[in-house]
């Protein structure tokens, strides 16, 4: 994007760091995203600020980073949203930080740390707390923490606007989905309200938030991995009710993502479109037609593509629409032919943050682990071939990023704070319940064991989790109770595995092209649950019939 600032930004790296430290000044990071329309704003009326600016290349090393493109800096640095303005010392600890601020707002603060450097240094940066607690609190998993999550999000439920919490009002796809098995009506509820004021009645796909608790205020922003997520979860609501108001708002969303996401020329998704111009999206149809399109980042993100990849196949499991396993199928070629080394799935196609040293690419625990979902659904739904990837996938990662009893967010090397240590909670959430699913899928206990310990390794804290970790219930009570596998003795597209797909249980496992042993006759399904296992079923009728029978 066009930089409309005076400011003299340098990339991050070594060199940012070496600079600050010869000349013994602050550095000024300014993290933003392509998306960000505050970004945007402050770019306009801050940085170009001509004394503002000369004020920072000055008496301090700004460097402006792109957070999708660098989510290890932004996971240490993130003041709340983004714009992000943090002030740090040479050596990458923390001197102060602020998300938005107008020129008045800047002048003190730039005022403000100058003086605290020149009479503090160093001596005055600290360390944030995530990075200071390496060890997150273990504990053991009970049905205690099911049962909490769902006290969780019946207490900030919101009875009158949908959702839970006051504001913002995020979608919460996770939350979404698990409320949809254990209190129907308050996630049935939840989803109508997000549909009614987060889609795009125009050109599809969801918007990224409301700033208000009634959901107005709209950030009109849109991203590949929320929308990705949230084909899936409206997808699964459909599963459960069969009714076209969830199914629908899915279908725009395949539209819009196979449409104005999709990026030709690396055969994959773009990460996001901007809000574009002011009052745009308020527009009747004649006048929205008319409007300049907003800017998409063409940037192609594995992550991001593996939660869409995910969403289309699941919408492709219940519906049969080629429209989204076309596309899937394609992204998912991207993934694994460009993307995927020996395990590890570089970050980006964009060569120079893609590949480390070497030129090797850096495993992060949250692409290892969308990557490794999108390909267990893939099992499930398409062909069991990539399963081969699923599992170098998963032993790259327990290889390169397990520490203790979980796993970190990447390599514990690089400049500033991302050299220290950290465990994302999601994404540890996200990696165990992914390898729950390989487990089942390869027969492998080795990788259901690993989920376990990597599960427990948090349990200690599942007390005082939000409703924006639901997904870690989510995997603990399909650890602890089993989920429902259905082992079909067909090829994947036969009717029995379609019906296997289509039985109203979002959180089962199919497993398509089974050979459980000579008691399973090819042809035939059955479903088990732990230990207890069905007979087998030849017909659809008689799989519905086996999974009721076993669920009593």
């Amino acid at each position: 994007m066009d930089d409309p600032t005076r400011v003299e930004w340098r990339e991050w790296g070594q060199d940012a760091f070496d600079e600050a430290t010869a000349a013994d000044v602050p550095m000024l990071l300014s993290l933003t995203a392509t998306w960000c329309d505050h970004c945007h704003e402050m770019d306009r009326k801050t940085y170009a600020e001509p004394r503002i600016a000369a004020n920072i290349n000055d008496s301090f090393v700004p460097v402006r980073v792109d957070v999708d493109r660098h989510p290890r800096v932004r996971d240490r640095y993130n003041m709340g949203g983004f714009p992000s303005t943090v002030f740090l010392a040479p050596n990458g600890a923390v001197l102060t930080g602020a998300g938005y601020l107008g020129p008045d707002g800047m002048r003190q603060v730039l005022d403000s740390v100058r003086t605290m450097w020149e009479t503090k240094g160093s001596d005055a940066a600290r360390i944030p707390r995530p990075l200071r607690e390496d060890n997150p609190p273990a504990g053991e998993l009970t049905s205690e923490i099911e049962s909490a999550m769902l006290g969780q999000l019946t207490e900030t439920y919101d009875e009158v606007a949908g959702g839970w919490g006051q504001s913002p009002k995020f979608p919460l796809p996770d939350a979404l989905e698990f409320a949809l098995k254990r209190d129907r009506e308050m996630a049935l509820r939840s989803f109508d309200a997000v549909s009614a004021n987060l889609l795009d009645e125009y050109d599809g796909g969801f918007y990224r938030f409301g700033a208000n608790r009634d959901w107005s205020g709209l950030q009109y922003e849109k991203l590949l991995d929320s929308n990705g997520a949230l084909v899936r979860a409206f997808a699964n609501a459909y599963l459960h009710t069969g009714k076209d108001e969830y199914r629908e708002p899915a279908d725009r969303t395949v539209e819009y993502l196979t449409a104005t996401l999709w990026n030709d020329d690396a055969d994959a998704f773009a990460n996001s479109q901007a809000p574009g111009e002011d009052d745009a999206h308020t527009l009747d149809a004649t006048d929205r037609a008319a409007a300049t399109e907003p800017p998409v980042d063409e940037g192609v993100f594995a992550g991001p593509n593996a939660l869409a990849i995910e969403g289309l196949l699941t919408y492709y499991a219940y519906t049969d629409d080629e429209r989204a396993r076309r596309y899937a199928e394609r992204a998912l070629a991207t993934l694994r032919g460009d993307l995927l080394t020996d395990g590890v799935v570089a970050h980006t196609l964009e060569d120079e943050t893609a590949l480390g040293e070497g030129s090797e690419p850096i495993p992060l625990l949250a692409t290892q682990a969308r990557a490794l979902s999108a390909l267990t659904t893939t099992a499930s739904t398409l062909e069991t071939d990539v399963l081969e990837d699923a599992t170098t996938v998963a032993d790259a990662t327990i290889e390169h990023l397990h520490d203790g009893d979980s796993f970190l967010d990447g390599p514990a090397t690089g400049v500033g704070l991302v050299e220290r240590p950290l465990r994302p909670l999601d994404a540890n959430v996200a990696f165990a319940d992914a390898l729950l699913e390989l487990a089942v899928l390869t027969g492998e206990g080795r990788y259901r064991e690993r989920a376990r310990e990597t599960l427990e390794a948090f349990a200690g804290a599942s007390d005082r989790f939000g409703v924006q970790i639901a997904r870690y219930a989510t995997a603990t009570s399909r650890l602890l109770d089993g989920p429902l596998v259905i082992r079909v003795g067909v090829e994947p597209g036969a009717d029995l595995h379609r019906a296997a797909l289509r039985l109203a249980d979002h959180e089962k496992i199919v497993i398509p092209s089974a050979d459980a042993g000579s008691d399973f006759e090819a042809g035939t399904a059955r479903v088990e649950r732990g230990d207890r296992v069905s007979n087998s079923a030849e017909t659809p009728e008689e799989l519905s019939e086996r999974v009721q029978s076993l669920l009593e």
